[in-house]
């Protein structure tokens, strides 16, 4: 990808004091135990470690995978679980961390799925809320940054696997 085909959206300097904001609101939610944080993979990873290294109350991690894109840019709606948590989250405060909320489709389902392992509290923590592509209902608890539109790629973010890596947030302008 060229200079001339993606656009910065948001730094790292605006990253990374959104994301401090997002702990301390987190952190003075979650005041009476241990959290537990579950990433959803693969995008939402860097955000999910820079945010729990943020966080100053004791937490566990897990990871879930599951994915609605496939290869293309648009959201096939089928909603595939290809990892599933490891820990008991029954009775217990979860925590969901996802990078963008697109279609509402995925983190519908996902907030679906654990909330028959009964846990005491479910909230989502997304990155980006992408409003203007919902195709259900959703809304996160904790919210990073709200974007009317564009792809986005950097900061786990990616286009068919390229360009997590990169350490700001950018729109694609070509595709």
């Amino acid at each position: 990808m060229n200079e001339r085909q993606k656009e910065i959206l948001f730094n790292r300097s605006v990253i990374q004091k959104r994301v401090q904001e997002l702990a301390d609101q987190i952190s003075g939610d979650y005041t009476d135990g241990e959290l537990i944080i579950v990433g959803i993979l693969k995008g939402a990873f860097i955000f999910m470690a820079d945010l729990i290294r943020a966080i100053s109350i004791p937490c566990s991690v897990d990871f879930v995978r599951c994915a609605s894109y496939g290869t293309g840019s648009e959201s096939s709606g089928k909603i595939v679980m290809t990892k599933d948590i490891e820990t008991s989250i029954k009775g217990r405060d979860v925590l969901i961390v996802e990078d963008i909320v697109d279609t509402g489709l995925t983190l519908k389902y996902l907030v679906g799925w654990l909330k028959e392992r009964n846990p005491h509290s479910l909230k989502v923590c997304a990155l980006i809320d992408k409003r203007r592509k919902r195709k259900v209902s959703f809304e996160a608890d904790y919210v990073g940054f709200t974007v009317a539109d564009g792809f986005l790629v950097g900061y786990g973010l990616d286009f068919n696997e390229c360009y997590r890596f990169l350490p700001e947030i950018y729109v694609i302008k070509q595709l």
